[in-house]
């Protein structure tokens, strides 16, 4: 479900990268890059809490996470730099040729940012109403509740069954059932 998104976004950003240097807006791309880098270690501490099993710290960590994420990716970034790039530069040097790939690739990353930023409110809301971050919804492979319900003792087979009912060993899916010997 969140393979095609998170390729474009590799794309888009990749290409944003490459295109801000070779055109001399490492200003922008700079900018773009802090704004995007102020709310990442939020998320891996939440997942690192979640591991752990402190899941109060984890709801915590998840929903200032979704605070700064929601704030810099839909207040910050579009109001600032893509009204920079889009409204300020057009009224300064009007556009120019590279201008509607750069400005093209921006507005990528923010339709993105609005995607993400649903599934973000959808998983706080589930949080606010169970009491708890559940399992997110992107994906089923790094998830540690079901990681852990794999057995302890080495008489025990070695695959837990996800939530669609296939089942994984270490995020593949297993023809069969496996056991340690």
């Amino acid at each position: 479900q969140d393979f095609l998104i998170m390729f474009v976004h590799h794309l888009a950003t990749i290409g944003l990268i490459t295109f801000s240097y070779m055109n001399n807006m490492v200003r922008v791309g700079t900018l773009v890059l802090c704004l995007h880098d102020a709310s990442d270690f939020l998320l891996e501490a939440a997942k690192l809490a979640n591991y752990a099993k402190y899941q109060r710290l984890c709801d915590a960590f998840f929903m200032l996470f979704g605070v700064v994420f929601i704030v810099t990716r839909l207040g910050i970034y579009p109001f600032w730099i893509l009204n920079t790039t889009l409204f300020e530069s057009w009224e300064l040097i009007g556009p120019y040729p590279s201008w509607w790939l750069f400005n093209g690739l921006l507005i990528t990353l923010q339709i993105l940012h609005i995607i993400w930023s649903y599934l973000i409110i959808r998983t706080a809301y589930k949080a606010l109403v169970r009491g708890k971050v559940s399992k997110d919804d992107r994906s089923d492979v790094e998830s540690s509740s079901e990681e852990e319900d794999v057995t302890s003792n080495s008489t025990k087979a070695i695959f837990s069954t996800s939530s669609n009912g296939s089942n994984r060993i270490n995020g593949h899916v297993a023809s069969g059932q496996w056991t340690e010997e």
